[in-house]
């Protein structure tokens, strides 16, 4: 059975004593709550608080983005290298986020998921669609072609290096969280069309869910035979109920 991952995506927020809090609160209050992975993904200035404060704990930390090339003329910009010396585990890669206001690529994306595998990290690959395309209902054309652009670039045994994240753009913090039959279904049809490439891959991929998860709705989501997690925003700014989310990957787990 796939074991949960919660990974914790702080965006653009935090301080120096708002970390310290967070982080602390999150060693105590997942200590009873073995069952499930953890993660925390941090502003790039913040990760040597999350390294020095997580270090030799359960819980990992990583970046929120890097860029496909590993040193040179790129003002602004954080390499892989620069991670790893961080201690990170994870990198989240393709946020729609990124992908609107970045103007990140398929191909860039794929680019950066090769690159951060071959550097020891784990990218946390986001695919998802905006509200236009969900209610053309083109989700399924969406969300392969993001896949895709990835496999091409890596193959699909590349994927065994990384994560999946199912974030569709209009529940990202909006409070409008997927159903967790739309997000099952979604998954399904993903881990299906890798199974046609690789049943092994398919099996053994986490994929995630992303987009308004909550303490009251994390149950009944990490309760999807397909969520394997999830990947969480707005949440992830309040201690009590990012450990709640937690507790929930945890129990479900057990079940």
């Amino acid at each position: 059975m796939r074991r949960k991952l919660v990974v914790a995506n702080r965006k653009m927020n935090g301080s120096l004593p708002s970390n310290k809090a967070f982080l602390e609160g999150l060693l105590t209050g997942t200590r009873d709550y073995p069952n499930a992975d953890y993660a925390v993904c941090v502003p790039h200035p913040y990760l040597f608080q999350a390294e020095a404060v997580l270090k030799g704990s359960p819980i990992a930390w990583g970046g929120q983005n890097m860029s496909r090339f590993l040193s040179g003329a790129y003002t602004g910009s954080v390499s892989p290298g620069m991670l790893t010396e961080f201690g990170c585990e994870y990198v989240i890669i393709g946020h729609s986020e990124r992908r609107q206001r970045g103007h990140d690529t398929d191909l860039a994306i794929g680019e950066r998921f090769e690159v951060a595998a071959k550097a020891g990290l784990k990218p946390i690959l986001c695919i998802g669609e905006t509200l236009d395309e969900y209610e053309d209902g083109i989700t399924d054309v969406v969300t392969i072609r993001q896949l895709n652009a990835v496999i091409r670039e890596i193959g699909v045994k590349g994927l065994a290096n990384g994560i999946l994240a199912y974030e569709p753009v209009w529940a990202i913090g909006t409070g409008k969280a997927a159903t967790p039959e739309h997000a099952q279904n979604i998954l399904s049809f993903l881990r299906g069309h890798i199974e046609m490439l690789d049943a092994e891959i398919a099996e053994n991929i986490r994929i995630l869910y992303g987009g308004s998860v909550k303490a009251d709705n994390a149950a009944e989501l990490f309760s999807m035979p397909d969520i394997d997690g999830g990947l969480v925003g707005g949440a992830s700014l309040n201690t009590d109920e990012f450990v709640a989310i937690c507790q929930a990957a945890s129990n479900t787990f057990k079940k």
